[in-house]
C-alpha cells in the first residue's frame, strides 16, 4: 500500500479522497438569535434560558440584528454572492435537547451562496468552494451521566446564533482541510463575529467524505463524521474514515450513506445513523419570522466596517515597521499577536524586539502552559515596557525572561516588581571585577586553560562571574574585565 497527499493505491487500485465540510460557527452576539438571553459559555445550566429558547408554547421568536450583520461580514469576506430577500424555514426533527421539536435554519433562500477561499498547498495555491453560508439557531446539550444512567439536558445553548459554512465537495486530502478550516477561523476571528474555538465548541465542523478510483468523474458514497473538536481529530477522522471506506471496496462489499460519530480516544467510527434526505426534515417557511431584505445600502455599510484582514497586514507590516516576511506571517497569523504587536509597538516604539518577544518567549510560555493566544491576559502596557527594559539594559536578558513570566502569568508592572526585588542591571566597574577576580582565582585550570589558547574558557569564566552576580550583571562588560584581568 501506498499513500500520497491526495491519492491512496491500495490492490494496484489508485483512490481519490473528496472532502466537504459543514462549519457550524457561534456567532459573538451578546444574546440569542430569537431572544434576549446571554450567549455567554459556562454559565449555570438552564440559566440561561427563556421562553423563547425553551419553546414554550405561544412563545414568539424576534430575530437579532446584529446576527444578520455578521453573517453578511463573513460572507463578504469569502468572496459571496448575497441573497437580498433571504427568509427562515423549519427544519423538524425530534431530539431531546432541540425543545420546539424544530429548527428554524434556512434552507430555500440562505444569505450568502457561490463564495470561495483560496488556501496554500504544497502544489500551490487552490481555492474551495463555499456552496452557501446560512443562519440557524444551535441546539441545546445532552449531559450523559452514566453513574444514575441518565441524560440530563442543559437548554443555555439552545438559541444561540450560529451561521453554517458548507463547502464544495473540493478538498482531497486532511491536510486541505486543515488549511481551509485555519483560514476561516483567522478571517472570522479577524472579523471579530466569533472566538472560534474548538474546545468549546463554537467552531464545529462535520466532514462529508467519499472515495473513487482516480479517473472516475461521479462522487462515490458519503458519509458524515461528526463530534469532531480538534484539527487533529479531524485529521485522524478523515484519515480513519478514508481507510474504512476503502477497505470495504477492496472486499467487494458497500458504503453505506450514513451519519457517524468519531471517538477521539479509541481513533475509531460508529454508526449514528442512517443519513437523511432534505425531505426527511419537511422543511418549510418560518411562519413566524418575516423574510429579511438586504438592501445595497445595508451591504455597503457592512463592507465600509470590514477591518483590514491577514494578508493586507501583513504587507503593511513588512513595509511599515521594516519586519521580515517570516516576521509578519507569524504575528498576522493569529489575531491576538497581531492586536498585542500593535498595541505594545505604539507604546515603545520598538517593533522589532515586539516582534522578537511575541515569537520567542510568549508563544514558548503558551505552550508551556497549554495556552491558546486568545487566553493571553497581560497587557500590552506591561509587556512594552518589559521590551523596553531588556532593550536598555536596564536589566538583563536573563533576569528579563524572568520577569516576563511573571507579566504573562499576572500582569505585574516590570518597572515595579525589577525594583522591589533589585534585579537591575549591575554596571558598577569595581563591584564587577571584584567578582571576576575572586572566580580568577577559584579557577586557575580554566585560566591555564584561556592563557594556554582555548578562547572558549572565557565562556566559563564569564558564566560563573554572572552566577556570583546573580544574573544581574552585563555579560559583555563582565567579558571585557574578565579578559583585561587575564591579560
Amino acid at each position: 500500500m501506498r499513500r500520497g497527499g491526495a491519492m491512496e493505491v491500495r490492490m494496484n487500485k489508485i483512490y481519490e479522497t473528496v472532502i466537504g465540510l459543514e462549519v457550524h460557527v457561534e456567532l459573538a452576539t451578546k444574546t440569542k438569535i430569537f431572544c434576549a438571553c446571554s450567549t455567554a459559555f459556562g454559565g449555570a445550566p438552564n440559566s440561561h434560558t427563556c421562553p423563547v429558547c425553551t419553546g414554550m408554547p405561544g412563545s414568539l421568536p424576534v430575530l437579532n440584528r446584529q446576527v444578520v450583520e455578521y453573517a453578511l461580514a463573513v460572507g463578504l469576506a469569502t468572496d459571496c454572492e448575497i441573497t437580498r430577500y433571504c427568509r427562515f424555514d423549519r427544519k423538524n426533527y425530534f431530539y431531546p435537547d432541540n425543545p420546539q421539536n424544530y429548527q428554524i435554519s434556512q434552507l430555500y433562500l440562505p444569505i450568502c451562496k457561490n463564495g470561495g477561499v483560496w488556501i496554500e498547498t504544497p502544489s500551490g495555491k487552490k481555492r474551495i468552494g463555499i456552496h452557501e453560508i446560512h443562519m440557524e439557531e444551535d441546539a441545546g446539550k445532552l449531559v450523559h451521566d452514566e453513574w444514575e444512567d441518565v441524560s440530563i439536558v442543559d437548554y443555555n445553548r439552545s438559541g444561540v446564533p450560529l451561521i453554517e459554512i458548507v463547502s464544495e465537495p473540493d478538498m482531497r486530502s486532511a491536510e486541505e482541510v486543515i488549511a481551509y478550516l485555519e483560514k476561516l477561523r483567522l478571517i472570522i476571528q479577524y472579523l471579530g463575529a466569533s472566538d472560534c474555538r474548538l474546545n468549546e465548541g463554537s467552531m464545529r465542523a462535520d466532514v462529508n467524505l467519499s472515495v473513487r478510483e482516480e479517473g472516475e468523474e461521479a462522487f462515490g458514497t458519503r458519509t458524515e463524521m461528526k463530534n469532531l473538536n480538534s484539527f487533529k481529530a479531524i485529521a485522524r477522522a478523515i484519515e480513519g474514515e478514508r481507510d474504512r471506506q476503502i477497505g470495504l471496496i477492496e472486499e467487494g462489499k458497500k458504503v453505506i450513506q450514513e451519519t457517524r460519530r468519531w471517538d477521539d480516544n479509541k481513533e475509531s467510527s460508529y454508526v449514528m445513523r442512517s443519513k437523511e434526505d432534505a425531505q426527511d426534515y419537511r422543511y418549510f417557511p418560518e411562519p413566524d419570522l418575516v423574510p429579511v431584505e438586504i438592501s445595497d445600502e445595508w451591504i455597503a455599510r457592512i463592507r465600509k466596517r470590514q477591518p483590514e484582514m491577514q494578508p493586507e497586514k501583513m504587507a503593511r507590516y513588512q513595509k511599515e515597521y521594516g519586519l521580515p516576511a517570516y516576521d509578519a506571517a507569524i504575528l498576522t497569523g493569529d489575531k491576538h499577536f497581531a492586536d498585542l504587536f500593535e498595541a505594545a509597538t505604539e507604546l515603545c516604539g520598538r517593533p522589532k524586539k515586539v516582534s522578537n518577544w511575541i515569537m520567542g518567549e510568549t508563544i514558548r510560555l503558551l505552550k508551556e502552559h497549554g495556552m491558546t493566544p486568545d487566553e493571553m491576559r497581560f497587557s500590552p502596557k506591561n509587556f512594552a515596557k518589559l521590551v523596553e527594559l531588556a532593550d536598555i539594559g536596564a536589566v538583563t536578558n536573563t533576569v528579563a525572561k524572568e520577569v516576563f513570566e511573571k507579566v504573562f502569568l499576572t500582569d505585574i508592572d516590570p518597572d515595579g516588581y525589577v525594583e522591589e526585588m533589585g534585579l537591575k542591571t549591575v554596571s558598577d566597574e569595581a563591584a564587577l571585577t571584584a567578582a571576576a577576580e575572586r572566580v580568577i582565582a577559584e579557577n586557575p585550570q580554566s585560566v591555564a586553560d584561556y592563557r594556554g589558547g582555548k578562547e572558549k574558557a572565557i565562556g566559563f569564566l564569564v558564566g560563573q562571574t554572572m552566577r556570583a552576580m546573580k544574573g544581574k550583571a552585563d555579560p559583555g562588560l563582565v567579558s571585557r574585565i574578565l579578559k583585561k584581568l587575564l591579560s
